[in-house]
């Protein structure tokens, strides 16, 4: 896409705008933020991250093609014939040059964006396949795929970068997108990744403990969720979590309209379960009964989300309950695997937080009849926060029959240490229901040779994640397929 040069600038202009040096050039023909990816006649965002500087990749930029320059301090070096331009916030500046480059395309869809802990790709997800079968074309961007009606596009991030955002709404509406859902991650609000986008509706699910070795302290977590809603525009609409003590704290000072579900409080669509078991939910909401295809009380929430979210955008309350209850939901997430000669099940679930793993295990605990046991296989990703490690392990010893402790993706960590830190959390009487084997294959072997007629065994954090993480390689490792081999006796 080319765009006037001059006019696309124009848009940073004020207190985002420092100074320029140099004469604009006619045309960009690309936005990038990695010098590699520069082509002649592109402008290079150089943005300072957490690993590199993009200030240091200037002049490799340039000799790739680059004729401009956004950065947040001019160079030692200034090339003739190149603009350069320095603004205060080079992240934010990138959200706005792109969505002005792609000519604001959020604007003409209805985008939703969910935040919270957890519950974030199911929500998306159900909104994307309700609004599909309402005949809509629908794209949707979560952490397990992008997807623009039916064609796949795969993830790299829960919410990708600015441009790459941009970029990808673009494709959606040129492919006649009316609708898109999306993940907002705190990440993604921290690094302003979000800025630009015309949000129709913004749903928080909850805030649990992660994410802390990013954030720091819980504080700015959720003042990085916050960011989300303080950003909406007075025609929107914030769905909220009433049953959260955050929710509220969300919407403070908030100019959209703003609507409640919940389970416990008083809200704008109430829900009651009035049964649940790992084959699905009976639920009540305002006045109207479904029974889901989906299970345990955090689903309960996922789609009360949905509903009032649908609701809010002019939908049919008991017309949308219904499309729901036939609704399978994110894959990954409580995915079952049948083994029909032993009767045993398997269930693969992306919950990687203390708070999605006890959701998990008690929905299993509470469905599991006398008997039955349950046999969890559970780690805790390296480089990412070390504090919810020993919650996890105390958590799957505490609610399983056996808890087989083992890798997630170690990343560049010593998977033997993060199992050490797991185990620190599991309790001396503990001990003993608990194995340790960090070969994450064998783990879920041992556990499906430990499971005799009609037990349950859950394999936990990674979900719909195809690879396993190890010394900067991600290597072939699907837990649905493991299990499903292991059922079948072919591994």
């Amino acid at each position: 896409m080319l765009l006037e040069a001059r006019k696309l600038f124009e848009i940073l202009k004020g207190d985002q705008r420092i100074s320029s040096l140099g004469e604009y050039p006619e045309k960009i023909e690309r936005l990038t933020l990695d010098s590699r990816t520069a082509v002649p006649g592109s402008c290079y965002i150089a943005i300072k991250g957490n690993v590199a500087d993009g200030q240091n990749f200037i002049d490799s930029a340039i000799e790739k093609g680059a004729v401009a320059v956004v950065c947040e301090e001019m160079p030692d070096h200034i090339r003739p014939g190149i603009f350069y331009l320095m603004v205060k916030d080079a992240r934010k500046s990138a959200a706005w040059l792109a969505h002005e480059f792609y000519d604001h395309p959020s604007g003409k869809m209805k985008v939703v964006g969910v935040t919270g802990t957890n519950g974030k790709t199911t929500v998306a997800t159900l909104l994307y396949q309700l609004y599909s079968v309402l005949g809509h074309t629908c794209g949707l961007i979560s952490t397990v795929e992008n997807l623009i009606a039916d064609k796949v596009i795969p993830a790299t991030h829960t919410t990708p970068d600015a441009i790459a955002i941009a970029s990808l709404m673009e494709e959606m509406r040129s492919n006649g997108c009316s609708h898109v859902f999306m993940e907002v991650s705190s990440h993604a609000l921290d690094q302003q990744r979000t800025v630009g986008i015309d949000f129709k509706a913004a749903i928080f699910t909850n805030i649990t403990h992660d994410h802390l070795d990013y954030h720091k302290t819980f504080l700015a977590y959720i003042q990085a969720k916050k960011l989300f809603f303080d950003g909406l525009h007075e025609s929107a609409t914030a769905i909220i979590n009433a049953d959260d003590r955050n929710g509220k704290t969300m919407v403070q000072n908030c100019r959209a309209k703003v609507l409640t579900y919940g389970l416990h409080s008083m809200a704008d669509f109430r829900c009651r379960i009035l049964s649940d078991d790992i084959n699905g939910l009976h639920l009540r909401v305002n006045d109207k009964e479904a029974i889901c295809r989906m299970s345990g009380a955090f689903n309960a929430y996922n789609i009360s989300a949905a509903l009032a979210t649908a609701c809010a955008m002019g939908e049919e309350e008991e017309m949308v309950l219904s499309l729901l209850s036939g609704l399978n939901g994110a894959e990954g997430r409580m995915d079952k695997v049948a083994d029909p000669v032993k009767e045993r099940t398997g269930i693969v679930d992306y919950a990687h937080t203390p708070d999605a793993l006890e959701n998990v295990l008690t929905t299993i605990k509470a469905s599991a009849r006398q008997g039955q046991k349950i046999i969890t296989v559970v780690g805790c990703g390296g480089d990412r926060d070390v504090t919810k490690r020993p919650l996890m392990a105390e958590i799957a010893a505490r609610y399983s029959d056996t808890a087989v402790f083992t890798s997630d993706n170690p990343r560049s960590e010593d998977p033997e240490a993060i199992l050490d830190q797991m185990l620190a959390g599991v309790q001396a009487d503990q001990m003993g229901r608990c194995l340790r084997i960090s070969d994450r294959l064998m783990a879920i072997k041992t556990a499906v040779m430990m499971a005799t007629k009609g037990d349950i065994i859950l394999v936990a954090g990674k979900g719909h994640e195809k690879y396993q993480e190890i010394k900067g390689r991600k290597l072939p490792f699907d837990d649905k397929k493991v299990l499903s081999e292991l059922f079948s006796g072919h591994a």
